[in-house]
């Protein structure tokens, strides 16, 4: 077994990462908290894979068919980790296609990475973000069927918000999520991307990404079912998070090929608060 499927204590790896959603299980229950953490492992899991500089390509392939195999049966050889998991699809009637698409999305990454069209960049977005969204509204609990689209609108958001915050990192590894399509609308062609150009269409392109982002935060927050904001509390804190860091890109110009964008631990904590605060205030009215 590869390094990477030895990842198997769900807790270490919600720990040693940096990421926001781990920050936002702090306004979970015990129980819900432990098993949104497993589902996140999962993910943090299949991501490394894809993102794995000692696998080929192949042996990537391989992993993530194992983990689509364990999805749905053990085996001898299998991590900890999936008996967790498929114990969290029995709990909470998920199913293991749900999962697997998710496998499907990081497996986009395994190739020459390019999308000619936002439509094609959106299947993307929704395997990787959108349906993590959807599994993790099911951990959370929610009474309104209507919560299912605040999912999507809000994994849509976060994951083209990601997009633009990563497009120096990306473009080292060899991965271009920029459309061709809006590459082409503002003049910017490949060549200036690679060449990591600031000029007057870079700008205009990322303006035009940024108001993509926004137009998913804003859907997300107008889908939001009022029964259902308590519980969606850590989802509401992933929104605040990346709406304030997409606001720092625009308002600094878009620096991405020089700087790494992120929120302070104070600040991130602050916004933590604040959707704590507003449950709090909201229980009382």
């Amino acid at each position: 077994m590869d390094p990477v499927l030895e990842k198997v204590n769900a807790a270490k790896i919600t720990r040693e990462s940096k990421s926001n959603l781990a920050l936002a299980f702090v306004s979970l229950g015990r129980e819900r908290r432990e098993d949104i953490t497993i589902f996140y492992a999962f993910c943090r899991v299949i991501d490394d894979i894809a993102d794995s500089t000692d696998l080929t390509v192949r042996e990537k392939a391989h992993d993530l068919t194992a983990w689509r195999r364990w999805l749905r049966k053990g085996t001898p050889d299998e991590p900890k980790l999936a008996r967790n998991v498929r114990d969290l699809i029995a709990k909470y009637s998920l199913t293991p296609a749900m999962l697997e698409e998710i496998i499907d999305g990081v497996e986009m990454d395994l190739e020459n990475v390019r999308y000619n069209s936002f439509e094609e960049l959106r299947v993307y977005c929704y395997r990787v973000a959108s349906v993590v969204g959807l599994v993790s509204i099911e951990i959370f609990g929610y009474r309104n069927p209507a919560c299912r689209q605040y999912a999507i609108q809000l994994g849509l958001a976060l994951q083209m918000t990601n997009i633009i915050r990563d497009v120096g990192k990306d473009l080292s590894n060899g991965r271009i999520y920029l459309p061709r399509q809006d590459l082409a609308r503002f003049d910017y062609p490949e060549e200036d991307l690679r060449l990591k150009k600031y000029n007057e269409p870079f700008f205009r392109l990322m303006e035009f990404e940024a108001a993509r982002a926004d137009e998913f935060f804003v859907h997300a927050a107008d889908l939001l079912p009022r029964e259902d904001r308590r519980s969606m509390v850590a989802a509401e804190i992933m929104r605040s998070i990346y709406q304030a860091l997409l606001q720092r890109m625009k308002a600094d110009g878009f620096r991405v090929f020089e700087k790494e964008y992120r929120l302070t631990r104070l600040e991130k904590g602050g916004r933590v608060a604040a959707q704590l605060l507003r449950v709090f205030l909201n229980r009382r009215q």
